[in-house]
């Protein structure tokens, strides 16, 4: 039955927020706030929705309006943090967050935030103190480990931060591995035969590939590496994997698992430096595929670009930009761009024209092994944040890659090179959400690089 009331109202709205229908609770708030504007927990509630929807800007304006009624408000002032925090805003920020914590000493929430906060803003030690001295207090706090994790792999301690990083499976945005056989406890694998198991996105598969032969040591019998669809075709010949299989094969054929992203902790412990990208194979039918379909512009400078990466991925909307962005390098002289990008945003760059003058090659790829070829034909790949980057840094192609301000931690801070792929260049965010300054860098550097 509809609500009548305006209490029916707020409730009504409230409990379709609770439970995920967003278009309804979007509608009830909206009706509710007509007649009853000044109620600071529902202008909160509803920036909450716009900040989970993507709509960042609308949401600041609901949290600064509901903190304007309500400045003393935890869960108001708490919610404005985190928009703040989104969009870069991170003084404003941490301000907020330790007046919260001043409120409330020990609180072990507020302190991850804190900490998350600091390193998003460059300041590793002093995130990681911060987070160090929470966990003395909370030790089983998933939040502060992950948190903890995450800096101090920004940071570039990696044996520290990955043995850490096993805080993932904890904090509930990772499910558990459900496996009809043993995970394997880092002991030896003398006879045994081991699953290396992919996790997160493509992109982190192939980023750590590099670390599979760590596992030669504990004297395995065989070491089965499972991969998905998009990659299969090029897995074939990774150093490090006896086999390679679709998805996760038949409890017979294997006797322990392990998952990828635990293999660099045993790597570094051991003091090992960062090792080479793993080798790729790229499809013979892939070459011959992309030499014919760069063929007629063989006498141009050949940049192959991408804009986004997958639209599931909750932080994409700030690594990701437009395809427009790449319409102020049309003018450059002798040079010929071609889209390697394949998903949904690919109807807006069909339909605005923009595939008339950025040829579509990928998106009638098969898979990353025809992306990857399309890679070795040009001249240059520039990129956001995602797969395509860690694909040709691992082919060894020349590849900027454009990051936003508080970008993975892969990256760190600062650098405008990285020792995981020598032949990226990384060019970043001065100010947050402003990609115009990026691109305009971009367009600089190509016509140097044209002009030689």
């Amino acid at each position: 039955m509809a609500p009548t009331t305006l209490t029916e109202l707020r409730a009504a709205a409230v409990t379709a927020h609770q439970n995920g229908d967003l278009e309804t609770a979007l509608a009830q708030y909206g009706r509710y706030l007509e007649q009853r504007p000044t109620d600071s927990g529902i202008l909160s509630n509803l920036g909450a929705l716009l900040r989970t929807d993507g709509q960042y800007d609308l949401a600041l304006q609901a949290h600064r309006r509901a903190h304007a009624l309500e400045p003393a408000g935890r869960g108001v002032r708490n919610n404005l943090a985190n928009i703040l925090s989104d969009i870069g805003q991170h003084d404003e920020a941490l301000a907020l967050r330790r007046t919260l914590l001043d409120e409330k000493p020990g609180n072990p929430d507020a302190q991850a935030m804190i900490g998350k906060t600091l390193r998003s803003m460059g300041a590793h030690e002093d995130g990681m103190a911060e987070i160090e001295a929470a966990i003395a207090a909370h030790p089983d706090h998933a939040e502060l480990k992950i948190q903890l994790a995450l800096t101090q792999l920004a940071a570039g301690r990696y044996a520290e931060g990955f043995a850490s990083y096993a805080a993932r499976w904890e904090t509930g945005e990772l499910q558990p591995r459900k496996m009809p056989c043993p995970q394997w406890d880092g002991g030896s694998l003398t006879g045994k035969r081991i699953l290396v198991l992919p996790e997160q996105g493509f992109g982190d598969a192939i980023a750590f590939l590099r670390f599979l032969p760590v596992l030669r040591q504990f004297d395995p019998a065989q070491v089965i590496l499972s991969g998905e669809g998009p990659i299969m075709r090029l897995l074939g010949a990774v150093d490090g994997a006896d086999a390679v299989v679709k998805g996760v094969p038949d409890a017979s054929a294997y006797d322990t698992w392990t998952n990828i992203m635990d293999l660099p902790g045993l790597h570094f412990s051991a003091g090992h430096s960062l090792p080479a990208p793993a080798n790729l194979t790229v499809p013979d039918d892939s070459r011959g595929r992309a030499r014919a379909f760069t063929a007629a512009h063989r006498d141009k400078f050949r940049i192959g670009v991408v804009w986004t990466g997958s639209l599931t991925y909750r932080g994409n909307a700030f690594r990701s930009f437009s395809h427009t962005q790449f319409h102020t390098l049309l003018d450059l002289p002798d040079v010929q761009m071609f889209s390697l990008y394949k998903g949904p945003k690919l109807d807006a760059f069909r339909a605005d024209g923009s595939a008339g003058l950025m040829i579509d090659a990928g998106g009638r790829d098969r898979d990353f092994g025809d992306t990857a070829a399309l890679m070795q034909e040009m001249d240059l790949i520039i990129t956001s944040d995602t797969a395509t980057a860690h694909i040709a840094g691992t082919l060894g192609v020349s590849v900027w890659t454009l990051l936003h301000w508080d970008a993975f931690w892969l990256w760190q801070s600062e650098r405008d090179t990285t020792p995981w792929y020598p032949t990226m260049k990384l060019i970043r965010q001065d100010t947050p959400r402003d990609w115009d300054a990026v691109f305009a860098e971009v367009k600089r550097r190509l016509a140097q690089e044209i002009a030689r």
